[in-house]
């Protein structure tokens, strides 16, 4: 039998260590850097599909607003508003009167005033019947936390936007004073400051005084200036005890109202 020669045993030798060595290198898992950077890519991908409900959710956040306190004859109030995306999504009086009767009166209008401010989105709201007094401090709160509201809006507006919105706001705003109207016991004149085609403020520049007079000016006066704002007309109650000044005092409202054009 013929034998191999040497040299060529030692090239068949070579040349199987040299394929075993090529086959186990392919074998080998791959860690290089593309396979890495793809998982940190999935896993960012992932935490940004948690997040991004939560940042959708403050985008569209809630805000509280606070209105001022109102001093009304049986106590005060004060207006919460709740506000998502510019409207109010809920209206509550965290502050009313209460004791004796107030108790009731509160919580048969509190309720309904709340329902009416998120339908209208205003302070032009009806005051409920029977709660004059609690309705009117409501109304003055709710404006005041209504005006907060607008004014955080407004702060990204331009200066020549706010200037004309300023400008605006003034034009509407006049004061208007009623006739003179003579009573048994004195002269009633009643002023009025308009805004928007509402009573924003009502006073007497003229009313009854001296003797008893007096004291019933004092006692009827501030109830009737603040019922006007309240009602916004001059069907208001007369003041117990001082019906004539109230009688003289809804005639030169009402002259008012008419020259207002309201």
């Amino acid at each position: 039998m013929k034998k191999s020669h040497p040299i060529r045993r030692v090239l068949l030798a070579s040349a199987a260590t040299v394929s075993g060595i090529v086959l186990l290198l392919s074998l080998k898992p791959a860690t290089d850097s593309t396979s890495a950077s793809a998982q940190g890519a999935a896993a960012q991908g992932a935490a940004a599909a948690q997040e991004s409900p939560q940042g959708g959710a403050a985008a569209a956040g809630t805000s509280t607003v606070t209105g001022a306190v109102a001093q009304t004859q049986y106590g005060v109030v004060q207006v919460r508003l709740t506000v998502a995306n510019g409207k109010i999504t809920k209206a509550e009086a965290i502050q009313a009167p209460k004791g004796g009767t107030s108790d009731q009166k509160t919580a048969l209008s509190v309720p309904k005033l709340n329902q009416e401010v998120v339908a209208t989105q205003s302070a032009d709201i009806t005051s409920v019947t029977g709660a004059t007094y609690t309705s009117g401090g409501y109304k003055q709160s709710l404006q005041s936390a209504i005006d907060k509201m607008k004014a955080a809006g407004a702060n990204t507006a331009s200066p020549s936007q706010s200037s004309a919105a300023g400008s605006g706001q003034a034009a509407q705003a006049k004061t208007v004073t009623g006739d003179v109207v003579t009573t048994e016991y004195g002269p009633v004149q009643v002023r009025i400051t308009v805004a928007g085609g509402k009573i924003t403020k009502a006073d007497a520049v003229q009313a009854p005084s001296g003797g008893t007079s007096d004291q019933k000016t004092a006692l009827s006066i501030p109830k009737l200036n603040q019922e006007a704002v309240a009602a916004g007309n001059a069907n208001i109650d007369s003041v117990s005890g001082a019906s004539y000044t109230s009688g003289g005092y809804k005639k030169s409202l009402q002259s008012a109202l008419d020259k207002a054009g309201g």
